[in-house]
C-alpha cells in the first residue's frame, strides 16, 4: 500500500475548511501529545480519508516555537494549529521558522500561511524547492503522457484526468535551503538532516541526538510503504534511491521513531527490514512478468500484488500502481536486469533476452 502524496491525488473532498458540514469519514483527530520536554506533536486534519491527518512536530525555545513540517493549507487545518499551539502555550504568531521534510502540499502547503502569520523563515531541500512547480501547473497534464507510455486504455486515461487535481495557486518558496548535513537553526536542539531521497527527490529526515529520535517524514512510516513518483530524466532511479536512503538508516540507534503520518514507533531496524522486504518482493513480481512475457506497465503491473488485483483498481489507486510499476521497472533498468525500449507505449524485456 502506498501513502497518497499531493503529486498523486484525486480532487480533494469537499471539506476543507473550518465550519463546513462534516463528512462521514471524519475522524475525530489524536490529541496534541508532549513527546518529550519542549517537543509537542500536533495532528493537522487532511481533505481525504487516508491518511486523515498530518503531524506537525514543534520545538520549543526562548525564542518561540520551531515546526517539523506545516500542513495542508485549509482554514480547517490552520485552526487545528493555532488550537495545538494553545495547547502548548503559544501561537502561530510566535513561530520562528518551519523545517519541512518534503515538497508535497500535505506538508508544505500551509507554510505561506504560517509565514504571513509571524514572519517565520520555511525550509526545504534544495532537490524539493525544483519540483514545486509542478504543483503550480497541475498533473492533468502529464496524466495522459504518463498513461500513454504505460500502454492503458484511453478510456482509463481520460477517466484519470477527470479526477486529478487541480493545479495549486500561491505555493510559496523557501528561505532557507537545507541539504544533507545541515543543521537548522532552533535554538537549544541540535537536529541534524538527512537526505532520504525516493518519496520525493528531496526529502529529509531530521535525527535528534539528545532524545534519539528519528523524525522520519514519509520516508519511514510505522504500517503503510510509501510510493515514489514516476522516474524522469533529472531523477531516473526513485525506488532504488528510496532503497539506498532507507539502508541509510540502518544502524541508527533511534529510541523512537517520529513519522509525518499514522504514530510514533519503536523498532526502527525492524521496521526498515519490513518496507526493504515488501519493495523487493515487488521487484520479483514485476520480474516474473517479464519473463511470463508482459511488456508494457499495463500488462507488468497485472502480475504484480495490489491491494486488490490490478483490474479492479480505479483512480488514484491505478495512477500509483502505474507509477509504482514504472518505478520497479526502472529500478531494474538501473541495476542492469531489463531493458526499455521508450515509446508510446514503452516496452520492457529482460536484460538477456
Amino acid at each position: 500500500m502506498t501513502t497518497p502524496d499531493v503529486g498523486r491525488l484525486p480532487s480533494a473532498p469537499a471539506q476543507r475548511d473550518a465550519g463546513t458540514r462534516p463528512v462521514r469519514w471524519r475522524r475525530p483527530l489524536p490529541p496534541v501529545e508532549q513527546v518529550r520536554p519542549g517537543l509537542w506533536s500536533i495532528p493537522l486534519p487532511l481533505p481525504w480519508a487516508k491518511p486523515a491527518h498530518v503531524t506537525v512536530y514543534v520545538f520549543e525555545t526562548a525564542d518561540g516555537p520551531y515546526l517539523i513540517d506545516a500542513g495542508w493549507d485549509s482554514d480547517e487545518a490552520f485552526a487545528a494549529l493555532e488550537a495545538g499551539l494553545d495547547t502548548v502555550g503559544t501561537s502561530a504568531a510566535e513561530v520562528q521558522g518551519v523545517v519541512v521534510t518534503h515538497a508535497h502540499l500535505d506538508h508544505f502547503g500551509m507554510a505561506g500561511r504560517i509565514r504571513e502569520a509571524s514572519g517565520a523563515w520555511v525550509s526545504l531541500h534544495p532537490l524539493d524547492n525544483a519540483i514545486l512547480s509542478q504543483f503550480e501547473n497541475g498533473f492533468a497534464t502529464r496524466i495522459p503522457g504518463l498513461m500513454a507510455r504505460a500502454g492503458a486504455p484511453a478510456e482509463v486515461t481520460e477517466h484519470l484526468v477527470k479526477g486529478t487535481q487541480a493545479a495549486v495557486r500561491r505555493i510559496p518558496r523557501p528561505d532557507v535551503l537545507i541539504e544533507d548535513g545541515g543543521r537548522p537553526d532552533i535554538p537549544g536542539w541540535e537536529l541534524r538532516a538527512l537526505w532520504t531521497p525516493g518519496h520525493s527527490p528531496g526529502h529529509l529526515c531530521f535525527w535528534e541526538p539528545a532524545n534519539r529520535l528519528l523524525l522520519s517524514g514519509d520516508h519511514v512510516l510505522p504500517s503503510t510503504v510509501v510510493g515514489t513518483p514516476e522516474p524522469d530524466e533529472s531523477h531516473p532511479d526513485p525506488l532504488g534511491d528510496h532503497l539506498r536512503a532507507l539502508a541509510r538508516l540502518r544502524g541508527l540507534d533511534a529510541a523512537e521513531v517520529l513519522p509525518a503520518h499514522e504514530h510514533r514507533f519503536t523498532g526502527l531496524e525492524h521496521r526498515l527490514a519490513e518496507i526493504d522486504a515488501m519493495h523487493r518482493g515487488r521487484l520479483a513480481e514485476v520480474l516474473a512478468g517479464l519473463r511470463a512475457g508482459a511488456s508494457t506497465v499495463w500488462e507488468i503491473a497485472d502480475h504484480v500484488t495490489w491491494h486488490r488485483p490490478f483490474r479492479n483498481l480505479r483512480g488514484v489507486a491505478l495512477q500509483n500502481a502505474v507509477t509504482d510499476t514504472f518505478g520497479c521497472l526502472a529500478a531494474l533498468v538501473a541495476t542492469g536486469a531489463a531493458r526499455v525500449d521508450d515509446g508510446a507505449p514503452a516496452r520492457w524485456r529482460l536484460a538477456d533476452a
